[in-house]
């Protein structure tokens, strides 16, 4: 076969193969609207949305999908529902419309927003603790009355148990040169660390710091902050999610999105579990967001502000990093990357 035919044989498979790729994605003859075109809901409020169906054609039924979670309130090709009892942040509305013996699928992306602005909080200085001035503070937990720090950067990162009145460390070993550590949180006398950008966390005997396993992440890319409820661990990774993981597996079952009444928020780093709610520093801001674990809503704000200068300053001093609250004494306590104190503090509604 000379290469003239060679060439034509190819350009006729070309089109062939691209002409059935066009066919199976097909633009489909219905679409979804919401009423008044809107793409941003707050909580409580009524979502309406609608088939539109130009061509007229016979609609058998629709099944309407708020992600993977099938909505009630659906008639006749309309949904009318209350935005109640559903998780925050960013969705996709999805539509199954079957017609025809035929069935299409149609979606939009919206956004669901917490109906009320977060409170706004303060702080006052009960008291303060020597600090590592050299710690480069990622992760910091109670256990008991004895605090724990995973410590950061490549080559530096630690994981240690510290003397908070003292500042003495009683027991510490270091991470290989290739981990970044992130986040700490104990559950069950487990220890589980995270790493940033190597995909691995690491699972520690309490008393002796023994490795005992290591786990993957799965959906979420990177590993910030760690805590959790008794139950569940909840883990960030500098995006809008934070991730809900099974404590036996570590497998991600599912996430939050810290939402306002405005937008939804990312780089939420350290998070310590305090109340029944989730404690999150913002990296590199001044603020500690408090979180609803059930739906996402971010239902108040801690301004740090000004707490950065309450330390020595030198030319390494870095972030505000670093939420432990000790259930025991029902105490709060923060402190920042390379600060050389732990601050005891009292939360004050302005």
């Amino acid at each position: 076969m000379n290469k003239f035919n060679l060439l034509l044989l190819f350009i006729l498979n070309f089109l062939f193969f691209s002409c059935g790729s066009n066919n199976g994605n097909k633009k489909s003859d219905f679409s979804l609207k919401f009423s008044g075109k809107k793409s941003e809901f707050k909580l409580n409020e009524s979502l309406n949305a609608t088939i539109q169906n130009p061509k007229n054609r016979t609609i058998d039924s629709v099944s309407f999908f708020l992600g993977d979670q099938q909505l009630t309130g659906s008639n006749n090709g309309k949904l009318d529902m209350k935005l109640q009892n559903v998780l925050l942040g960013n969705h996709l509305i999805k539509a199954i419309v079957y017609s025809e013996e035929s069935t299409d699928t149609v979606s939009k992306n919206i956004t669901i927003l917490n109906s009320a602005s977060p409170e706004i909080y303060t702080y006052e200085i009960i008291n303060s603790y020597p600090h590592d001035i050299t710690s480069y503070t990622q992760g910091l937990e109670f256990h008991g009355d004895t605090l724990y720090e995973s410590i950061g950067q490549y080559g530096s990162s630690k994981l240690r148990k510290v003397d908070l009145e003292t500042g003495e460390v009683i027991k510490e070993i270091k991470l290989d040169d290739q981990y970044f550590a992130e986040g700490l949180t104990i559950l069950n006398d487990k220890l589980y660390q995270l790493t940033w950008q190597e995909g691995e966390g690491f699972i520690y005997n309490l008393d002796t710091f023994e490795k005992t396993g290591t786990f993957g992440y799965d959906q979420s890319k990177e590993g910030w902050g760690l805590c959790n409820n008794g139950e569940k661990i909840f883990k960030s990774d500098g995006t809008e999610k934070i991730w809900i993981l099974d404590p036996e597996t570590l497998a991600e079952q599912g996430y939050i999105q810290p939402t306002t009444h405005k937008s939804v928020s990312t780089k939420f780093n350290e998070l310590e579990w305090v109340n029944g709610m989730i404690y999150a520093n913002t990296y590199q801001k001044d603020g500690v967001a408090i979180i609803n674990p059930d739906n996402g809503a971010i239902e108040g704000l801690i301004n740090f502000s000004d707490l950065r200068n309450q330390v020595t300053q030198h030319q390494k001093l870095d972030v505000l990093n670093g939420i432990a609250y000790n259930k025991n004494t029902d105490k709060l306590y923060v402190t920042g990357k390379n600060w050389d104190k732990i601050f005891e503090v009292k939360i004050i509604k302005k």
